[in-house]
C-alpha cells in the first residue's frame, strides 16, 4: 500500500459558505465511514448499490477504507464547522484488471444533496484517475436516477444503454 498522500486534501467553500475538506480516505475512517452508510436513506443507499441494502457489511467497509491509493482510491468529503467533523459525501475509483480503465462510484448524504459536493469530489477523483494514467472511467446507473444521469453528463461522461438491461445506463468518460 502507498503512503498516504496527504497533498491530494483541500478545503473547499461551498457557495453557500460553509467549508469542507476534500481528503483521501483513510484506514482509521473506518467508524465514520460506517456512520455515514448508516445515516443513508434507504433510497439513497438503493440508487448507490442499485439494489435494497439494509445495511452496508463489515466486509464492505474494510473494502472501502482499506486502499492503496493507485488502483483503488477514494476521497471523502468532511465537514470542517461545528464541534465533530463528519463525512457527507464519498466518491471512489477501482481499476480493472488491465490497470488503465476504472469503475466508478459517488454518493452523498442525503442533506448534502445539490450542495456542490459531488462535483468537487469527482473532480478530485477524475484528476487522481488521469494522474495515475487511466484511460477511461465508467459507471452504471439505475436510469431512474435522473440526478445521477443528468449530474455525469455534465461531468462530460457518454450515457448509453446497458446491455439488454432497461434499467440501467452506462456511464463512460475518455480521460
Amino acid at each position: 500500500m502507498a503512503d498516504y498522500p496527504a497533498h491530494l486534501a483541500h478545503e473547499r467553500r461551498l457557495s453557500d459558505g460553509r467549508s469542507v475538506l476534500i481528503r483521501p480516505i483513510r484506514l482509521e475512517d473506518e467508524g465514520e465511514e460506517r456512520e455515514f452508510f448508516d445515516r443513508l436513506s434507504s433510497e439513497t443507499r438503493r440508487m448507490r448499490f442499485m439494489t435494497f441494502v439494509r445495511s452496508v457489511s463489515d466486509k464492505l467497509i474494510h473494502f472501502f477504507t482499506h486502499i492503496d491509493y493507485d488502483k483503488h482510491m477514494a476521497f471523502v468529503c468532511e465537514t470542517t464547522g461545528g464541534r465533530r467533523r463528519e463525512i457527507v459525501g464519498e466518491a471512489r475509483y477501482v481499476a480493472y484488471p488491465d490497470g488503465r480503465n476504472c469503475e466508478f462510484g459517488v454518493v452523498i448524504a442525503d442533506a448534502w444533496h445539490k450542495s456542490g459536493i459531488a462535483g468537487l469530489l469527482m473532480e478530485a477523483l477524475i484528476r487522481a484517475a488521469r494522474e495515475r494514467g487511466m484511460r477511461t472511467m465508467e459507471g452504471l446507473v439505475l436510469r431512474e436516477n435522473r440526478q445521477m444521469v443528468r449530474f455525469v453528463r455534465q461531468l462530460g461522461f457518454e450515457v448509453s444503454p446497458f446491455g439488454g438491461d432497461p434499467t440501467t445506463v452506462r456511464a463512460l468518460k475518455q480521460l
